[in-house]
């Protein structure tokens, strides 16, 4: 069986999970819950989903088990994994997104939610051995679906109302903006926000059937469309979301994606934060802009929590995390705009969109010259997909085998000054550029993050270790 927690969530095939596992893991979740004292039974449940096909059969299923394991569940329908995550804390429900977020439609997951917020890595650990515990027994696993009622309009309501406080009314007025909409559930979320501060909005690209778009690694044809848009329609910017609206996509005026740590970056200084807890793979800058002390963790967003509830707990007030894709995480209430924002510690798409369009508006300068005046390196990244796990297991086991093997796969890119093992191979080469190669978490992937002193470098760098990648697996007689 593919299923397997990955940086966010369990992860796998989708025909593996629509089935008999996804009532075994949500059976394991509701056992963990019992067991542990979070949840009592007829305690609340609350379950959305994203757009996939599979994804209805995958919640009714879950549904259905949760209910025989002695708790009642709410459907949260198609909303945003922020907005599912905002309500069971306000209501402090235990929750399940099931979403595949950015990877293509033929895999999908489930996100699980403590009634306090998204679990950690050693609640991963407990529902995977309550997970196999079940798989040995006797008994075959009920996955009988069923039908609960619906919340879906209460949880968009109280969504919206947290986003409708950030900024001062009417904005964004005079700002004409583009909303990708394609497969997203924040499709319909961002028109109503936007047009709410006095956005001109322009839909786009709406899709009934699933679109897999990675926020950090924007494909060229995605580009290709953003750029397109842009022209056509005379934006000032373009917006979007992964699948389920927790990673922002930004471009600028010409159609041009805004890299995602940068977007979380202008999010914690909008939010004064004193601090920003954000992985190794997040542009090596942002300790250089000074507004905040940068704390460092390993891809995904169980660590970057636990990063931000070790800086609370070392007396920081305002803290703020993000990752390279942009998804921004509150560890803590701030005022903003005269309210009071309650801490969201999961991944949102909508506070740095609002962050960086607020910014523009209120420079009066296209995003591109916001962008710029950050001066951060060019970083980019890009990934080989469906490259087997064990290829690129292979791969970093080799090149951990000794300095040699590193250097010599290098070779072509250029010489390594130091290394990085904290996720993945992170090597900065003598003229100070950046190589990181690290496996996803969540898909059989092998990603490679870039960064240089100009476009051109970085573009070529990336290039270059991709294709060395590549090579190494061809030459190993590896499956590709």
């Amino acid at each position: 069986m593919s299923l397997k927690f990955g940086t966010s969530g369990l992860r796998g095939l989708a025909v593996d999970l629509e089935g008999p596992a996804a009532a075994l893991y949500a059976t394991a979740f509701a056992h963990y819950l019992l067991a542990t004292g979070q949840a009592k039974p007829d305690d609340t449940v609350l379950i959305a989903r994203d757009f996939r096909a599979s994804s209805p059969a995958i919640s009714a299923i879950a549904a259905g088990a949760l209910l025989r394991a002695g708790l009642k569940v709410l459907d949260c329908g198609t909303v945003p994994t922020p907005a599912l995550a905002l309500h069971a804390l306000a209501t402090r429900s235990a929750a399940l997104m099931v979403t595949g977020s950015h990877i293509p439609a033929d895999r999908n997951g489930i996100k699980f939610y403590r009634p306090d917020g998204e679990i950690g890595k050693a609640d991963e650990q407990a529902i995977t051995e309550a997970a196999d515990a079940l798989r040995a027994g006797q008994a075959a696993i009920d996955a009988t679906p069923a039908e609960v009622p619906t919340i879906e309009e209460t949880v968009r309501d109280l969504f919206i109302t947290r986003n409708v406080s950030l900024l001062p009314d009417r904005a964004l007025s005079g700002l004409r903006i583009g909303v990708y909409q394609h497969s997203t559930v924040a499709r319909d979320l961002f028109a109503d926000v936007l047009m709410h501060y006095g956005a001109d909005v322009v839909p786009l690209g709406r899709s009934e059937t699933f679109i897999p778009v990675d926020t950090e690694a924007v494909s060229p044809e995605t580009i290709t469309a953003l750029r397109g848009w842009a022209s056509e329609y005379h934006l000032d910017a373009i917006v979007s979301a992964d699948g389920d609206g927790d990673r922002p996509l930004v471009s600028n005026e010409n159609g041009e994606p805004v890299r995602g740590d940068l977007l979380g970056l202008i999010a914690a200084e909008f939010l004064g934060a004193t601090i920003a807890v954000t992985p190794v793979t997040s542009n090596s800058g942002l300790e250089r802009r000074g507004t905040a002390d940068i704390l460092r963790t390993r891809v995904g967003s169980p660590f970057v929590i636990a990063g931000m509830l070790e800086a609370a707990a070392a007396g920081h007030e305002r803290v703020v995390g993000f990752e390279a894709n942009g998804g921004t995480l509150t560890g803590s209430a701030v005022t903003v705009n005269g309210a009071t924002l309650a801490p969201l510690p999961t991944r949102d798409c909508f506070l740095p969109v609002l962050a960086i369009l607020h910014q523009a508006a209120e420079r009066r300068q296209p995003l591109s010259a916001v962008v710029s005046s950050y001066n951060l390196p060019i970083a980019l990244s890009d990934r080989l997909e469906r490259f087997p796990v064990e290829t690129s297991q292979a791969l970093m086991a080799h090149l951990r085998s000794s300095p040699a093997a590193l250097a010599a796969f290098l070779e072509p890119l250029g010489v390594p000054e130091s290394v990085s093992d904290i996720d993945g191979l992170r090597v900065t080469l003598e003229d100070d550029s950046i190589v990181h190669l690290r496996p996803s978490g969540n898909a059989p992937e092998m990603r490679c993050y870039v960064e240089a002193e100009t476009e051109a470098k970085a573009l070529a760098l990336l290039a270059a270790g991709l294709a060395r990648i590549r090579s190494w697996a061809e030459a190993n007689s590896t499956d590709l």
